[in-house]
């Protein structure tokens, strides 16, 4: 089968698209067949070798953490899905992912893939929505008639955030770029702000229950968000690198998120997807070859939108 590995840790160039053994299911796993994956910035990292102490992968390695596909064979001790299954799942960050012909997938991160949007179209949500979905309810706790601002709501986590929260029945403030707005307001945003105008801290002019920062801002900037949560508030950071500010003396608590893998949770956002009720959005379908090349646009910060990778 095809499939694009890196052998050794470096820039874009170290990926090859080329023939590798067909993987076998051990005890607990199924192989699935795989429609699509998708591109995630954790995926550059892991390759650049940026996270080898929290994510350690064995060389060579295949990326892709999000899964679409069928189920193609089942290993030992498997129940509660068949052959010929169509599943989405998020696959565990230290081994090998989805970029290829076949991928194994643990049968415990899989769920039945949504009906109503393309197979492969279903790549794009499973590590992008749980991310949102945890930042939100998990961490976060959003009710409804609450205030969340989404910070950095134009990528792929933020489209996910507005529509959550939206439909948890928030208020939703998201900052993006004009880019950004037309996919942000359609998405549900009660309000804009354009951060490449407008500075956040300014517009937010009433106090938030919720931050959620998505975006890579100065630690200064981060510091400063949680000035706009009101006592007893939250701020979610997912930018681990810098770790979550909060105010003691105000109660705020700031959270970094790890997400993880969560069939159940995958469940309730496809769910939602077949009733309608959330909007899966494909920016590019790119055949598996020219995955290095997403890798290359993505390092030169070019990559819009979620891209959808197409073995077949």
């Amino acid at each position: 089968m095809k499939a694009v590995r890196f052998h050794e840790y470096g820039d874009p160039d170290v990926l090859r698209h080329e023939d590798v053994e067909q993987p076998v299911p051990g005890p607990g796993q199924v192989r699935v067949r795989v429609a699509a994956t998708s591109f995630n910035p954790v995926d550059g990292n892991i390759r650049a070798g940026f996270m080898r102490g929290p994510i350690p992968v064995v060389l060579p390695h295949t990326p892709g953490l999000d899964v679409a596909g069928t189920v193609d064979a089942l290993g030992e001790g498997v129940t509660g899905v068949a052959v010929g299954d169509e599943v989405v799942g998020f696959l565990p960050m230290g081994e090998d992912g989805a970029a290829a012909e076949y991928a194994i997938a643990p049968a415990e991160v899989l769920a039945p893939a949504p009906k109503g949007i393309p197979l492969p179209d279903a790549a794009a949500l499973p590590l992008v929505g749980l991310t949102a979905w945890q930042a939100l309810f998990d961490h976060a706790g959003l009710t409804a008639g609450q205030r969340v601002l989404v910070n950095g709501a134009g990528g792929a986590v933020g489209g996910y955030a507005v529509q959550l929260a939206k439909h948890a029945g928030a208020h939703v403030i998201a900052t993006a770029g004009p880019r950004s707005r037309e996919a942000v307001e359609s998405a549900g945003a009660d309000e804009v702000v354009d951060h490449t105008t407008t500075g956040v801290t300014g517009a937010v002019t009433e106090p938030v229950d919720v931050v959620l920062n998505l975006a890579p801002v100065d630690p200064a900037e981060l510091v400063a968000l949680v000035t706009l949560v009101r006592p007893g508030g939250v701020l979610v950071n997912t930018t681990v690198w810098m770790p979550a500010p909060g105010d003691e003396e105000r109660k705020v608590r700031g959270i970094d998120l790890f997400v993880r893998s969560d069939a159940d949770q995958l469940s309730r956002l496809v769910a939602l997807v077949d009733r309608g009720e959330l909007r899966v959005d494909v920016a590019e379908r790119v055949p598996l070859a020219e995955l290095p090349e997403v890798h290359a646009r993505a390092a030169a910060g070019s990559l819009r939108g979620k891209v959808v990778v197409l073995p077949a």
